[in-house]
């Protein structure tokens, strides 16, 4: 371990330099011990308690729970170590080394999300204990890229407690208090094969996911008239149908065809309640045409989460940006810390419009105005 902490350059060089892929491809998937132990290690020599969980179920996963000061209530400060796969043959930059260019800092992770942890810990330097009244913990998570594991962990674990977090997400430095549930869903039919010039000899799989498809879209246009959420720049929920594979041979009929929709829900709908309409659909249509049938999620639904406009967190990240909080469609680990008992709010330096992409970079001029956030944000939350 080492006795001090390096600077921010420093750990932002370290933590693009460690790869923490995160994939539902086996072929794809790395561990995140690496950068959790850069980050345990940095903390440790700032005067953090820290505290790493294994993931259960999912080796090589390993969450961090880093405390300084004691008490209830307090601040957390939260990132996902993890980075979605890249292709470095498509960008200008190595994914893996953090490079400066015309103001930008490239690298795999340096939007979405690692950066905000380096730059979290360089917010606390010269804190002591001793100085806060309540306290301060810096967590970082697993797999928040694929499965979410590491925040379900924390959640099913009850750790940790807080009164208020902060995500720091890639929102463009705007503070978010609210996004859309996510659920991906597969449809698979299966029926029975046969000539395709005798069509009464079997049972086409195709033709009862073609009667599927136009029930679903009646189905989206009945959620899109029965919930609404003014919030949203798109109030409504939406289903869209992203994939679709059935049969082997143009002259076969179609014995089997499977299906995938993606599901984001509002605020206040719940997932069990949409999987149970979705099921039910599905049954009544492949029963009448005598085809099996198969509802199956493609992961664990990531809930909707809200935080209400005057919770104290919101509040002070509006003060702090100058702008009012927004809502998103996109999905965070925020609706896990809520189950906490924690009010969240989702705010950081990057851009959504870098991750995941090419060539992903975080602005420079962004860092200082983030430190100066985070510290506002410790202030009002953490000191005596």
């Amino acid at each position: 371990m080492s006795h001090t902490i390096p600077s921010l350059t420093s750990m932002l060089e370290a933590l693009i330099a460690t790869p923490s892929v995160s994939s539902v491809n086996p072929g794809l998937d790395q561990s995140n011990q690496a950068v959790i132990d850069l980050l345990a290690d940095w903390l440790e020599a700032a005067g953090f308690r820290t505290e790493l969980m294994e993931v259960p179920d999912r080796p090589g996963k390993v969450n961090l729970i880093a405390t300084l000061g004691t008490g209830p209530g307090g601040l957390v400060l939260a990132g996902h170590t993890d980075t979605v796969p890249c292709n470095p043959e498509r960008w200008s930059h190595d994914p893996f080394r953090l490079t400066e260019d015309h103001g930008r800092l490239y690298g795999l992770g340096t939007s979405d999300m690692k950066s905000f942890l380096g730059i979290a810990i360089e917010a606390t330097k010269g804190l002591r204990a001793q100085d806060l009244g309540r306290p301060l913990v810096i967590l970082a998570t697993a797999d928040e890229e694929s499965s979410m594991s590491g925040a379900r962990a924390l959640a099913h674990a009850g750790r940790p407690s807080g009164r208020y977090a902060l995500i720091g997400e890639p929102t463009g430095l705007s503070p978010v208090r609210l996004h859309k549930g996510v659920m991906g869903e597969a449809i698979r039919l299966t029926g029975r094969s046969g000539h395709a010039s005798e069509p009464s000899l079997g049972r086409n799989a195709l033709d009862g996911m073609q009667e599927i498809m136009g029930d679903l879209m009646a189905w989206r246009e009945a959620l899109e008239r029965r919930y609404h959420h003014p919030a949203f720049a798109l109030p409504s929920p939406t289903l869209n149908l992203g994939y679709i594979h059935g049969g082997d041979n143009f002259n076969r009929i179609c014995d089997n065809c499977e299906l995938h929709l993606d599901l984001r829900v509002l605020p206040g709908m719940k997932t069990e309640d949409l999987r149970s309409e979705l099921t039910n659909r599905v049954a009544a249509i492949a029963g009448r045409r005598g085809l099996a049938w198969e509802v199956e999620p493609l992961f664990a639904s990531i809930p909707p989460a809200e935080t209400p406009r005057e919770s104290a967190i919101v509040k002070a990240g509006e003060l702090l940006t100058g702008h009012a909080a927004e809502a998103v469609s996109f999905g965070t680990e925020a609706p896990f810390f809520n189950q906490l008992g924690m009010e969240t709010l989702i705010l950081g330096p990057g851009n959504l419009a870098q991750a995941h992409q090419p060539d992903e970079y975080l602005e420079v001029g962004r860092i200082p105005r983030t430190l100066e956030l985070l510290r506002g944000m410790i202030r009002r939350f953490c000191e005596a």
